[in-house]
């Protein structure tokens, strides 16, 4: 869809996590039909994808379709279905050009044949990518992710904080261990996480933005990194101040 851009790379591993919100009320305050809305976040998509790239983020998660999100009127999820099955088809060329690696987290199961292939394909062909990883989330769940990785784990073993990321990765379909997420965004004014990511965000940036998802662009997505950027991420702990 895009053509490669200049990368400016952070010196720090950073993973930014995108709740995707306000599509349906974005359409509605124009007058239009919901799947106008979601075709509009589509576009969205690619702008921030390509803003991340610029930006120097490592990681960046987007969440597209939550397990909830299948209580929706059968018509518009299986339009939301077609567009990430359009848009992993769509994209896949840029993204192999531009090293970006593309993944798809979340449950498979109950996702149509045609998708799940342009899933595999997406993967396969930008499974090279090192510049950064692009993962998508779709019908995923947080609590689902975690029960889905302690069912992996066998009875009465004692397993360490990596392996158990390890296993939150399979029992996502995530290539690798789960990054954890340094900043999480969530457009469209709602202040909730909603069940999606809950392991990997134990040490998250939270920004809220009364942005509607369509309209959210590279201005948008600078101003959450510089928020993060202020921000003293201690983690729990304090410096001890030298003592003359």
């Amino acid at each position: 869809m895009g053509q490669s851009a200049s990368r400016n790379p952070d010196p720090s591993d950073l993973h930014v996590g995108i709740i995707m919100d306000g599509n349906g009320r974005w359409a509605a305050r124009q007058g239009l039909a919901r799947v106008q809305g979601h075709r509009a976040g589509a576009l969205a998509v690619h702008r921030s994808l390509a803003a991340a790239y610029c930006f120097g983020v490592d990681v960046l998660t987007l969440f597209a379709f939550s397990e909830d999100n299948w209580h929706r009127p059968p018509r518009e999820v299986a339009t939301l279905l077609e567009i990430f099955e359009g848009f992993l088809r769509d994209e896949a060329a840029w993204l192999r050009s531009s090293g970006i690696r593309q993944s798809v987290i979340g449950r498979r199961d109950r996702l149509p044949r045609s998708l799940l292939e342009a899933i595999e394909q997406a993967e396969g062909s930008t499974a090279a990518g090192r510049a950064m990883d692009f993962r998508l989330a779709i019908d995923y769940s947080g609590r689902e992710a975690i029960l889905g990785a302690a069912r992996l784990v066998s009875k009465g073993s004692l397993v360490p904080e990596e392996e158990f990321a390890r296993l939150l990765a399979a029992a996502t379909h995530a290539p690798s261990s789960s990054p954890e997420i340094d900043l999480l965004i969530r457009t469209g004014g709602e202040q909730r996480l909603s069940d999606l990511p809950l392991w990997e965000i134990a040490y998250a940036e939270l920004y809220f933005t009364d942005r509607m998802w369509p309209d959210f662009d590279a201005a948008d997505l600078a101003a959450a990194l510089d928020s993060f950027r202020r921000r003293d991420r201690r983690f729990g702990r304090i410096l001890e101040l030298a003592v003359s």
